[in-house]
C-alpha cells in the first residue's frame, strides 16, 4: 500500500542544504496498523507531507495506493488528497470547522468531492455510530472536548472512504486516558473498515500497542520493532516483541545507538561472515579470522551472550556486537 524506494528530500535555507531525507526505504502492507517514530529533526514528518502529496520529494521513488507521487500533476494531487488518503492533525483546529456541527464536518468533505446529499448523510451517520459520537451529530466543534474532537477528526479524516489514513501526532495534545480513547478509534477504523494506517507519535503508549513500530533516525529508517501474541515462562499468554535493524536496498543498516556507545564503536569496524550471520568488531579489535576467532586461538564471544554449557573452556570476553538472523 505504501511503497518508498530510496527517497531523498533536501530543503534549501540560506544557501545552506539540508538532507531531510536520505535515500529512505518503506514498505506498508495494506490493513497495517503501523507506528513511525524518532527523534525531532529525524525527518519523520518530512515523510508524512510526501505520503499525504503536501509536499514533493527530491528524488527517489514513492508509491500510495499505485498512485506515484513523483509525477502527479497539481490536479492528481487533489484528487489523491480528497479520495485516497485522509490525513489526520495534531491540533483540532486544523481538522475541524469550528462553525459546523460534528455531522456537517463529516459531510464537508464529501461535498467537496462531489457525493449526493443521501449518501453523505448516510455515511457520516454510520462514521458517528463507529467512533462512538452519534449523540454529538448536532453539536459545534468547540462544544464538544479535547477527546471527542479528535475522534470526530478521525472520521471527517474517512469520509470519502480512503485507502490510507495518515495521523501527525494525533494524541500529542491530549491526556493519558483520552489518548488511548483516540487510539482505540484508530484501532476499530482499522479492523473494521480496513483502512491502513500510519501514526507519527512521540507517545509510547501509542508505539507501543502496535504490530509494528518503525524508527526513523538521520532521514533513513534504522530499526522496526515487531510484536506478536506468544507464551511466557509459566506457559501463559503473553507479548512477545523483537527489534530488528532494517537493511536497505544499499546494503545499509544503522547498528542500534546503544551498541554503538556500548562499544565506542566509531569511524570504521571490522567483519566477519559467518554461515548464518555477520560479526562487527571495533576497528582497534584483532583481527579476526574467517571463522572469527581472535588470533591468541580464543574463540569470539558476542557482547551480552553467556556461554553455552557445552563442555567448552571458561567463557571468553566480548569484544564485538553480532547481527545474526532466527526465528
Amino acid at each position: 500500500m505504501i511503497w518508498c524506494d530510496r527517497l531523498v528530500r533536501i530543503f534549501t535555507a540560506g544557501g545552506v542544504e539540508v538532507q531531510a531525507l536520505q535515500g529512505l526505504d518503506l514498505r506498508v502492507a495494506q490493513g497495517e496498523l503501523t507506528a513511525l517514530v524518532g527523534v525531532s529533526g529525524s525527518g519523520k514528518s518530512t515523510l508524512l507531507n510526501i505520503l499525504a502529496a503536501l509536499d514533493v520529494p527530491t528524488g527517489g521513488q514513492a508509491r500510495v495506493a499505485g498512485h506515484d507521487l513523483l509525477t502527479m500533476r497539481p490536479r492528481d494531487r487533489l484528487e489523491y488528497r480528497r479520495r485516497t488518503v485522509g490525513f489526520l492533525w495534531q491540533q483540532t483546529s486544523r481538522n475541524l470547522l469550528g462553525q459546523l456541527t460534528a455531522l456537517e464536518n463529516i459531510e464537508l468533505p464529501m461535498r467537496l468531492a462531489g457525493t449526493g446529499r443521501g449518501s453523505r448523510r448516510a455515511r457520516a451517520g454510520e462514521l458517528l455510530e463507529l467512533i462512538g459520537l452519534a449523540g454529538c451529530r448536532d453539536r459545534l466543534g468547540p462544544q464538544m472536548s479535547g477527546g471527542e474532537q479528535q475522534r470526530l477528526a478521525v472520521a471527517v479524516a474517512l469520509a470519502n472512504q480512503p485507502q490510507v489514513l495518515l495521523a501527525d501526532e494525533p494524541t500529542g495534545e491530549l491526556d493519558s486516558q483520552t489518548a488511548g480513547e483516540v487510539f482505540a478509534v484508530l484501532r476499530t477504523v482499522n479492523a473494521e473498515l480496513g483502512v491502513t494506517v500510519l501514526i507519527v507519535t512521540h507517545d509510547e503508549m501509542v508505539s507501543g500497542q502496535v504490530r509494528r513500530t518503525i524508527n526513523i533516525r538521520d532521514g533513513r529508517i534504522s530499526t522496526e520493532v515487531l510484536r506478536r501474541a506468544g507464551t511466557d515462562a509459566e506457559g501463559g499468554e503473553a507479548e512477545v516483541s523483537e527489534e530488528y535493524a532494517v537493511l536497505d536496498r544499499a546494503g545499509r543498516l544503522q547498528l542500534p545507538g546503544e551498541f554503538v556507545r556500548a562499544l565506542d564503536l566509531r569511524d570504521r569496524v571490522r567483519l566477519a561472515l559467518e554461515p548464518d550471520h555477520v560479526q562487527v568488531w571495533p576497528d582497534d579489535a584483532p583481527g579476526q579470522a574467517a571463522s572469527g576467532a581472535r588470533p591468541d586461538g580464543d574463540e569470539a564471544q558476542p557482547v551480552g551472550e553467556e556461554p553455552q554449557p557445552d563442555g567448552d573452556d571458561e567463557p571468553q570476553p566480548g569484544g564485538g556486537a553480532e547481527a545474526g538472523h532466527g526465528d
